[in-house]
């Protein structure tokens, strides 16, 4: 079970963009990447993933692939040999946003017929490097099930995709992770009005409620069950416009975690959240290179 859940964890993420923005053998061999942006590189490269076709796995992406998912080697070629289970298992994704930010792509993905994964529907997000020869160069994730029912009536993925305030990137980060550092990391929770609106604010997350309310409600419940989630630091904050993704490692349920927060924020207040949380595994890990690991560029 452990070789198909290997296998399909990857593949299934990769596989996750849409059509329209993948590109042919023929096409790749016409068009160098030095004239691709990121997302259409990225948007090739899983198009080759889904057609099991690794000689253009080959021409877009590094020999050396840095693998950050805790049960797939590193390295293209054993992600290569492992794409055939793709198909057998017939996992496919959707991708519902993607995002660029300099050389990382981020995604917000659905995965389909993920059993081996422990539920036939996903919920990942997914970043892709991409290095200065305009190769895909390492790939980080996290997952956690699709939930039908949720207390807010909202899923774990609907909602805008569109990006806007491209002029405004930078700010947003800084605020986003002014959030994180401020509320989420406990070191002035009572800004929280200071980031998140108190007008509008959509969860996404299948167990809070909408607004603020909404986190205030469950913030008592979870220390009330001596079970707060606790962020410890901060890894990577990636952003385009109006749409920012900070990757956080805390604690939560006596397990050390991954926290993926995206968050969308209109008039310099936060309006909407959506989430992944994933304990970060110890054992049957088939690479040391850790779920983080991130360069500062």
């Amino acid at each position: 079970m452990r070789t198909s859940l290997s296998a399909l964890l990857l593949s299934g993420i990769l596989a996750s963009c849409s059509m329209s923005q993948t590109k042919t053998t023929s096409e790749v061999n016409s068009i160098k990447t030095a004239t691709m942006s990121n997302k259409e590189i990225v948007g090739t490269f899983l198009g080759a993933v889904l057609k099991n076709d690794a000689e253009t796995m080959r021409k877009l992406a590094n020999s050396d692939y840095i693998q950050h998912n805790p049960f797939l080697p590193t390295g293209l070629e054993p992600f290569i040999q492992m794409l055939p289970v793709l198909q057998e298992n017939g996992t496919t994704a959707e991708n519902i946003r993607m995002f660029q930010d300099g050389n990382y792509v981020f995604m917000h993905n659905i995965w389909r017929n993920a059993k081996p994964f422990g539920a036939d529907e996903m919920v990942s997000f997914d970043i892709i490097r991409i290095d200065e020869n305009g190769k895909v160069a390492e790939h980080w994730d996290a997952m956690t099930p699709l939930v039908k029912e949720t207390v807010n009536g909202r899923t774990q993925t609907d909602g805008p995709t569109d990006v806007r305030d491209l002029d405004k990137t930078e700010a947003n980060k800084a605020l986003a992770k002014a959030l994180v550092e401020d509320v989420l990391m406990g070191k002035n929770p009572n800004k929280i009005t200071d980031y998140i609106s108190a007008e509008t604010y959509h969860q996404h997350n299948p167990d809070i409620k909408d607004g603020l309310q909404g986190i205030v409600e469950a913030v008592e419940y979870l220390s009330s069950q001596n079970n707060m989630f606790q962020y410890t630091k901060i890894h990577k904050v990636l952003g385009q416009g109006n749409f920012v993704l900070t990757v956080s490692e805390g604690n939560w349920n006596n397990t050390n975690n991954v926290f993926y927060d995206l968050f969308r924020i209109d008039n310099d207040k936060i309006v909407e959240h959506w989430d992944v949380i994933q304990p970060i595994p110890t054992e049957g890990l088939a690479n040391d290179n850790g779920m983080f690991g991130f360069k500062n560029d």
